[in-house]
């Protein structure tokens, strides 16, 4: 048996409901009202896109000065610009479902258009809150005109129009930002190319204007190449800073076995003068523990960086395996060394095979004596207060290594030898 039951203000006959017969609330038929005097607006304002973009371009030429030498440059870009913009964001006003992605896509072009030739980002965001602005205001404008009695209506769309101004202002901004970066790893990646090849040697002379442009280096500079190792990638900045003294112009470059700094040095230095001590009352300089710094000698022009670098990387090789810095002007007979091992090897073999058979013992007692009354300058006396012997014990010494050697230390010719012999055992560790 049916029967009617009534519940929360539904009629329902058995189980089958029957839905009231429903009446537009005031609000949607506010909203379609406020909608159609939109709708009706746009369509005016699209129809007067050129008088709407001039005015654009004069509100930036007249606020945003990066804009105003923008439009100096090229003001047929610049309006173009602006009308695709309008055009793109008063259709949307119309059909925001169908006209979205286009209006996407030309925002995002703008953006990256602007950030590739370098126009502020603050000014091109700045640019389209002017342009929002705009159909705003010349959205008023046309249903005052029109229908004044409709312009209260545009209240209830004001947020959508303001939403679609800051979405786009989103979007351009990443656009810009995302471009900004493409463009900087693209200016990283031909640094490190032009950097990699003056310090391989390989580069052109053509390149050689382009290599000091991107670098922020003279070509005809004077360089000296500074070549740093020993340390982990992450301390590598604390490196550098204990490689090359505060306010010295220098480009780094990250090689496989070593940093490299191609430095500017004055016109008459020979080399990268000291890193500056601490002023009164400072700390002191915190050495990098293993750090290994080889600093070549100085080079005429950004054409001469590739023999810099073999400089500094001869430089390199006679630094201790615990850490130091070698200059090579003050290391030169090392230099000349290492710059040939073969031939170091075969005068180490040749000078001092004799004392190199010795037992361990005997043999490094031997050669530090050697080496220490070398460093002394021939004195027998010093020598000893190094050793902590006596100078006639020094003397003693260095007589065995005369009559092992077959050299006298009393003939210029051979400490000569003797000294270079010393070095290459020393900086020859292979």
């Amino acid at each position: 048996m049916q029967h009617a039951v009534r519940s929360r203000g539904a009629i329902r006959v058995g189980l089958t409901p029957v839905p009231r017969p429903r009446t537009p609330s005031v609000a949607s038929l506010m909203d379609a009202d406020a909608l159609r005097v939109l709708h009706r607006a746009a369509r005016a304002l699209l129809d007067d896109l050129p008088d709407l973009t001039d005015r654009l371009v004069a509100l930036l030429r007249e606020q945003e000065p990066a804009y105003r030498a923008a439009i100096t440059k090229d003001p047929t870009a610049t309006w173009q610009e602006a009308q695709r913009s309008l055009r793109h964001s008063v259709a949307s006003l119309l059909d925001p479902s169908g006209a979205r992605d286009a209006a996407r896509r030309c925002s995002w072009r703008i953006g990256a258009t602007r950030a590739e030739q370098g126009l502020p980002l603050d000014a091109l965001l700045h640019a389209f809150r002017l342009g929002g602005s705009l159909v705003w205001q010349r959205l008023v404008e046309e249903t005052s005109r029109t229908a004044p009695e409709d312009v209260r209506l545009l209240v209830h769309v004001a947020a959508d129009v303001w939403n679609f101004v800051d979405e786009h202002c989103t979007l351009v901004a990443d656009a810009y930002r995302q471009t900004e970066w493409q463009i900087g790893r693209r200016r990283e990646n031909r640094a490190r190319l032009l950097a990699a090849g003056l310090l391989d040697g390989t580069s052109r002379i053509a390149d050689l204007p382009e290599a000091a442009r991107v670098l922020g280096l003279p070509e005809q500079g004077r360089y000296v190449v500074v070549a740093v190792t020993g340390v982990h990638p992450a301390r590598s900045d604390a490196a550098r800073a204990a490689a090359v003294p505060s306010g010295t112009r220098v480009h780094w470059h990250a090689g496989a076995e070593a940093d490299y700094g191609i430095v500017l040095v004055g016109a008459g230095d020979d080399g990268l003068p000291e890193p500056e001590e601490p002023g009164a009352g400072s700390a002191p300089r915190a050495p990098v523990p293993g750090l290994r710094i080889g600093v070549g000698g100085a080079v005429v022009g950004l054409a001469s960086v590739g023999d810099g670098r073999r400089l500094a990387d001869t430089a390199l090789d006679i630094c201790p395996e615990a850490g130091g810095t070698v200059r090579l002007a003050d290391h030169l007979p090392a230099a000349l060394v290492v710059s040939s091992p073969e031939l170091g090897r075969a005068l180490a073999e040749k000078v001092l095979g004799p004392l190199l058979r010795l037992e361990p013992a005997d043999r490094e007692v031997l050669l530090d004596t050697l080496t220490t009354w070398l460093d002394c300058d021939g004195s027998a006396q010093r020598a000893g207060e190094r050793l902590y012997c006596h100078r006639n014990t020094v003397l003693n010494r260095l007589r065995r290594c005369e009559q092992l050697t077959g050299r006298s230390l009393a003939r210029p010719a051979d400490v000569v030898e003797m000294s270079l012999a010393l070095t290459a055992r020393r900086v020859l560790r292979d």
